[in-house]
């Protein structure tokens, strides 16, 4: 065990969704301790730093509040990543875990390449006792290798350099995570070292009650990381498959889980179909969790977790195919208005978001495509479908019958259904409940449909209007 003085400086490397908003509660809760971010992503700490609070890198509400109390005071976004670490008594590692892409493991395993160039780059410049708190999603017992590289590093710097290791995985839910941050229902430390443990522990104690920090060892920490992502995509792809049974049936997807979710043992959340369940972390944990479980031999586990993913991915085609059929066996040529490319509501973040793989399908089918969000701009719409928009030009012509698919950004909900066949809700914005469902129809191509992927809108003023709608889950 070793000893250490109050937190007085913390540097987090990694300036993206889990990073930035967390640092800046931290910092806006604890006004005496120096919050640093570092990210060797120039572009991304230019905008952290813009004087525009709106064009924050990370779309959150509440954020750009948090981050103009804070930022100036005791928080800090810069590039000068070994200036950081070696002024700061706590270290939060925040890269990104992608799934790996190839190699030994590729398509389930996490990719940890960043984590260990962060914990090299740490051992290299940290000053003094040091504690290094994993941050990111992290299969189990990767601290075990943060600690080896780490304790190459001790007894250098004239014996003065050593260093503890803690896990403190995140929990937040995009769309609501400074609400998660700074009521949060738990808070989770693993380690060894008592003394580390309390030091983060009286950080969080600043605006967290003490019955709300968990304290448990490294690898339970990093394992209910995974657990607790594999359980809420488990109730996604559950009520999903209860929508597809209730659409042949005649029942209602919403009354079913209505009633399963006042028994107290269920409970009511993670209980709306939808086209699915997209994000940063529910896939890659699940494909993490089924690499580990193989790998320790648990093939039938494995296999369990990984239907997981696979019925979140046939939900997502399934709503592809149902477009396709009931515009008469074909969208080719047709001009489908998408609303909503975000993953979830409330965020700005499109990784593993059901559209992209839905848009994708029907644009194989050769339809135009016309896509709106609030919040998901064209650029990273184009990175995601791997295809540029077409020009305004060539999208007034239309598609050929039989040509290839292509997309175009609207500017509106009616600017995307103007000439369009369908409307198909990706997103459950706010605003798509409350659309004026007469003027959208009067611009559609007739006989026009709704596809409700997530069941926000009006549907009977849809009806009313002319259209005929489908809505996940609703026989």
């Amino acid at each position: 065990m070793t000893t250490t003085g109050p937190i007085r400086s913390i540097c987090c490397i990694g300036a993206g969704y889990v990073g930035g908003p967390t640092m800046a509660v931290i910092a806006d809760r604890c006004p005496h301790i120096q919050v640093t971010v570092v990210d060797l992503n120039a572009e991304r700490i230019a905008a952290w730093n813009h004087d525009d609070l709106a064009r924050l890198p990370v779309y959150e509400p509440g954020l750009d509040a948090v981050v103009g109390r804070a930022r100036g005071r005791n928080l800090h976004f810069t590039t000068a990543v070994d200036d950081a670490i070696a002024g700061a008594d706590m270290i939060f590692l925040s890269v990104n875990t992608p799934t790996k892409t190839r190699g030994v493991g590729a398509g389930q395993a996490s990719d940890l390449r960043w984590i260990e160039a962060s914990a090299r780059q740490v051992a290299a410049a940290a000053n003094g006792h040091t504690i290094v708190v994993e941050k990111s999603t992290l299969p189990v017992r990767t601290a075990e290798a943060v600690k080896t590289i780490l304790s190459a590093a001790q007894g250098t710097a004239g014996g003065t350099k050593t260093f503890s290791v803690l896990s403190n995985p995140e929990f937040l839910a995009e769309g609501s995570a400074i609400g998660d941050l700074e009521n949060p229902d738990r808070v989770l430390i693993g380690g060894e070292d008592e003394t580390a443990i309390e030091s983060l522990a009286s950080v969080y104690g600043q605006w967290v009650s003490q019955e709300r920090i968990l304290r448990t060892n490294l690898w339970s920490s990093e394992l209910s990381k995974l657990t607790a992502n594999a359980f809420l995509a488990q109730r996604i792809s559950s009520i999903n498959g209860i929508a597809a049974l209730c659409e042949a049936t005649g029942a209602d997807v919403r009354e079913v889980g209505r009633a399963i979710g006042t028994d107290s043992r269920i409970g009511s959340k993670f209980l709306q179909a939808g086209p699915g369940f997209g994000g940063s972390c529910f896939q890659k944990d699940i494909l993490n969790l089924v690499y580990l479980c193989r790998h320790y031999g648990l093939e039938q586990v494995a296999s369990y977790w990984e239907s997981v993913v696979g019925l979140n991915t046939w939900q997502q085609q399934r709503i592809a195919r149902l477009v396709v059929n009931n515009l008469f066996g074909t969208v080719s040529g047709k001009r489908i208005a998408i609303l909503g490319f975000a993953f979830k509501a409330d965020t700005n973040d499109t990784r593993e978001a059901p559209a992209i793989s839905i848009c994708r399908d029907l644009i194989e089918e050769g339809a135009q495509l016309a896509i709106v969000d609030p919040k998901v701009g064209d650029q990273q719409i184009t990175l995601d479908l791997g295809r540029p928009p077409v020009d305004p030009a060539t999208a007034a012509r239309g598609v050929p019958l039989g040509g290839d698919g292509t997309w175009i950004p609207a500017e509106s909900v009616v600017e995307a259904a103007r000439g369009a066949d369908a409307v198909l809700i990706l997103t459950e914005w706010q605003e798509y409940r409350h659309l004026d469902w007469g003027a959208i129809a009067a611009v559609m191509r007739q006989p026009a449909w709704l596809f409700d992927a997530r069941a926000v809108a009006d549907a009977e003023a849809a009806r009313a209007a002319g259209l005929n709608v489908w809505r996940v889950g609703e026989g």
